[in-house]
């Protein structure tokens, strides 16, 4: 799939998370030909604090949805939210030069601007190696139950069959939100899948029945990517042995996922030019150089070439 805007959002479709540097750049590599180091500043994307507060890259007509969508449904979270918005607008006057360290240290909120970021109104620019810019915007005009809808529909697209508990989790809403999101929503399929009873999109049935297509021979998924962007018994289906789980899914924070034929085979970390990989058994010598290939390919700002170092 070559670059384009239309591209781009589709690649975005439930939000790149890019709370690591360089994520959403590997992210949309991983899914579209021709991406560059700098494609997470393209005109059709934006930063936020989106899903759970993190870091995402989103297509920037799809902004609402990840602010908005995500906006409280109790009265004191929610004037908390405006009240915080508020205070960023006064103190920023229209400035698009402030770092988050610099308003959090200014207004004495520390992180809690974060919790501004649901009202639509606050924007961010991180570039991976210094603290955010923050500067504030127009709020969307657009209902928060009709913003959660939407929202909830992408989560199901991406993430399907799934369940409102887990729209909750991933969006880091409350369950209620979450449930009444999912009961506005129409043509839901009810799925039985090994986790229990879930849903689908009607629309997506043809899809998830139709033959798969051949995987890349290689990919290298970011941590945080949508992929692996699971949890609980989620993640016994993507991954059956418990020690593999546990160096994928760490208490601190996670690796990337190396994909080999459309599974995961094993965890890598990067310092600058040095990728270090951890293959989980053995792998063919054409797959490891597929691997390295594609480590080659990441567009990436660094000075010289990838190397590839592997692990046991």
């Amino acid at each position: 799939m070559p670059i384009s805007p239309d591209s781009l959002r589709r690649a975005a479709w439930a939000g790149l998370q890019d709370s690591m540097p360089r994520a959403a750049v590997l992210s949309l590599h991983a899914r579209i030909q021709g991406v560059e180091s700098s494609t997470w500043e393209h005109p059709s994307l934006a930063q936020l604090w989106g899903p759970r507060y993190h870091t995402y890259v989103v297509a920037k007509r799809d902004f609402a949805l990840f602010s908005v969508g995500r906006h409280p449904d109790n009265p004191k979270s929610r004037l908390r939210a405006e009240r915080l918005a508020e205070q960023l607008h006064a103190h920023l006057g229209g400035k698009r030069a402030t770092t988050d360290r610099q308003i959090g240290r200014a207004l004495g909120i520390g992180n809690e601007m974060r919790y501004a970021a649901t009202t639509g109104t606050v924007a961010i620019r991180w570039d991976g190696a210094r603290a955010p810019i923050v500067w504030t915007v127009a709020a969307p005009e657009i209902d928060p139950a009709d913003a959660c809808r939407e929202l909830a529909r992408r989560h199901l697209h991406i993430f399907g069959p799934t369940t409102a508990a887990g729209f909750a989790r991933w969006a880091g809403i409350s369950r209620r939100s979450a449930a009444n999101a999912y009961a506005s929503l129409e043509s839901l399929l009810p799925i039985r899948s090994p986790l229990g009873d879930e849903w689908l999109l009607a629309e997506d049935e043809k899809a998830m029945r139709a033959a798969e297509t051949a995987p890349a021979p290689a990919r290298l998924l970011p941590s945080g990517d949508a992929y692996f962007l699971l949890d609980g018994a989620e993640r016994e289906l993507l991954v059956p042995r418990a020690d593999r789980r546990e160096r994928l899914w760490t208490s601190r924070v996670w690796p990337g996922a190396l994909l080999v034929e459309g599974e995961i085979r094993g965890t890598w970390r990067r310092a600058q030019h040095t990728m270090r990989i951890e293959a989980w058994g053995r792998l063919s010598r054409r797959a490891r150089d597929a691997v390295e290939a594609e480590a080659r390919a990441l567009p990436l700002p660094v000075e010289r070439e990838i190397e590839v170092v592997w692990g046991p």
